[in-house]
């Protein structure tokens, strides 16, 4: 029987501690928070997206940072894997748009306590307001952890567990990365990943708390090449744009500070320019004897009708029936190509993913162990992988989890 260390409560680290246990290794599950899963409460807004009903290859497909590495993992415990977990659990779920799995109950707290439930099941001892402070080795070999009240663990192998470095306040504060740099580790940059932006636009504000259903965006680089597109829902910020196309489109753009990004948001993506002119004649006529300002009502919500009128440069006392077709021409392409300058992302802190992390090319795919320390592994955020939204970076985190504790 070998010992056991897992660092991190969150979804990787349980599934690495239960794997380990099932096997009939002694096993330890630190975590530094009074409890565990505390980012996994707040995710899909409470309701947590515990994967996404997609093949295999289209997980790859969503992950742009470093899929390919995921392939054993993502094969030796699916995402049928995943859902069977959690309904043999007691969690039933659903399949929404974008094949989105949730909880049938769309309560994260249903998720977190079912994993509490796996890990009292598979006999996985665990320690909560416990930090570590250091791993050791001995020559390429893991010897034991310290605590920071200077306790010593020794133990056969370590699995580093601890997430990224967003949303901190959850216990997220790149731990793991100081663990794996200590170890000989390489550490690629870290950036926010799935994050609100900020744009130039100062009208935004004014938007504020702003929810669109069913719109398209385009994303452009420098250069004028399109480089993403999406379709669903998005919101307008005080300082910018976010929601869910607009999270995954973050993840899209490299450096905000060095590539001027264009976002393009298509306000009636149904209609083509021909079907929308045509729709806006109907509303004209219907308000024929009305100003300009007046006629938008059944076209736009009402937050948003007095930043397209200054920006389509109509007169807002015009009225209808006086409205020229190339004015008209200009609103509709106003409307099919709603343009925002991307000044920067949010804080790090608010971000679901961080991109960045372990390097790839120093951990075996097929096992999570390092290629430089025998007995270490690593699994989740920490490791330099990050996808879309729509539950893939919980996948991954399961996954990578599953593997390290197949494997330790």
């Amino acid at each position: 029987m070998k010992n056991i260390i897992v660092i991190g409560g969150g979804p990787a680290g349980i599934l690495a501690a239960c794997t380990a246990s099932d096997r009939g290794e002694n096993v330890i599950l630190i975590e530094k928070n009074h409890k565990l899963g505390r980012k996994l409460l707040i995710t899909g807004k409470g309701r947590c997206n515990i994967t996404n009903d997609s093949d295999m290859e289209d997980f790859i497909e969503n992950i742009p940072t470093n899929g390919k590495f995921l392939y054993s993992a993502f094969y030796t415990f699916t995402n049928y894997d995943v859902v069977k977990m959690f309904n043999e659990g007691g969690v039933a779920t659903k399949v929404e748009r974008g094949k989105r799995i949730f909880p049938q109950s769309d309560k994260a707290v249903d998720v977190v306590k079912c994993l509490e439930r796996k890990l009292k099941k598979s006999n996985v001892e665990v320690m909560l307001n416990a930090k570590v402070q250091k791993i050791v080795s001995d020559g390429d070999k893991i010897e034991k952890v310290i605590l920071d009240n200077s306790k010593e663990i020794k133990c056969d192998a370590v699995i580093v567990a601890t997430g990224g470095i967003s949303y901190p306040l959850t216990g997220s504060t790149g731990d793991g990365y100081k663990f794996a740099k200590s170890q000989g580790h390489t550490i690629i940059d870290t950036k926010p990943s799935l994050i609100g932006i900020e744009v130039q636009e100062k009208f935004v504000a004014s938007l504020d708390k702003l929810m669109l259903k069913n719109v398209s965006v385009d994303v452009y680089n420098s250069k004028n090449k399109k480089i993403y597109s999406d379709f669903g829902e998005m919101e307008f910020t005080k300082y910018g744009l976010d929601g869910a196309i607009i999270k995954s489109a973050s993840s899209r753009m490299k450096e905000t500070t060095k590539e001027n990004y264009i976002i393009s948001i298509d306000l009636k993506p149904a209609l083509d320019e021909n079907k929308l002119d045509n729709r806006i004649q109907k509303d004209f006529k219907k308000y024929n004897n009305k100003r300009f300002e007046n006629s938008l009502d059944d076209l736009l919500p009402k937050k948003l009708i007095p930043i397209i009128i200054e920006l389509s440069e109509i007169e807002p006392s015009k009225p209808v029936h006086q409205v020229s077709r190339e004015e008209r021409k200009k609103l509709v392409e106003l409307l099919k190509n709603l343009k925002f300058t991307v000044k920067r992302y949010r804080p790090i802190e608010e971000a679901i993913v961080t991109s960045g992390g372990i390097k790839v090319n120093e951990i075996n795919a097929s096992t999570m162990e390092s290629k430089l320390i025998r007995g270490l592994f690593f699994a989740g955020e920490v490791i330099d992988v990050d996808g879309y939204t729509g539950g893939f970076n919980l996948q991954i985190a399961f996954s990578t989890g599953y593997l390290a504790g197949l494997n330790c």
